[in-house]
């Protein structure tokens, strides 16, 4: 359309239609950039996955080689074996209070609600009140 024209003979809607396609140009081109971009970083993240999982595989080695068990969870204990433990004095137990004494005992337990609210459905804990555990 308007590429055999100089500039100067261009009428203001061909200029203004040329530079809405340089603009869709522009804007594409930035995005190509963008998913060469990403694309680069997802094959780092997965390069450097590949590295953590055989480093790790390597140490979990040597720990069985040395008689020691590797996995499972960090902080080492059973998370509802624990909860049950601390109920079963049959007293009211606050999660802050169950949390501390899971902390005490050496286990971790980063999802205690969600292991408060798997017993409930199981029917080993009951709640009387928002946030207070007892055995069932």
């Amino acid at each position: 359309m308007a590429k055999s024209k100089n500039v100067e003979e261009l009428s203001s809607e061909e200029l203004f239609a040329l530079a809405k396609q340089k603009e869709a140009e522009e804007r594409e081109r930035q995005k190509e950039a963008l998913r060469a971009e990403l694309d680069k970083l997802r094959a780092e993240k997965k390069e450097m996955l590949a590295r953590h999982r055989k480093e790790v595989a390597a140490i979990d080695a040597r720990i069985r080689k040395l008689g020691g068990r590797t996995g499972g969870r960090t902080g080492g204990g059973n998370v509802s074996a624990g909860i049950l433990d601390i109920l079963s004095d049959k007293k009211q137990h606050s999660t802050k209070d169950i949390q501390a004494q899971l902390q005490k005992r050496g286990i971790v337990a980063n999802n205690l609600a969600q292991t408060l609210a798997y017993l409930k459905r199981q029917k080993k804990v009951k709640s009387p009140k928002r946030s207070i555990y007892t055995i069932a």
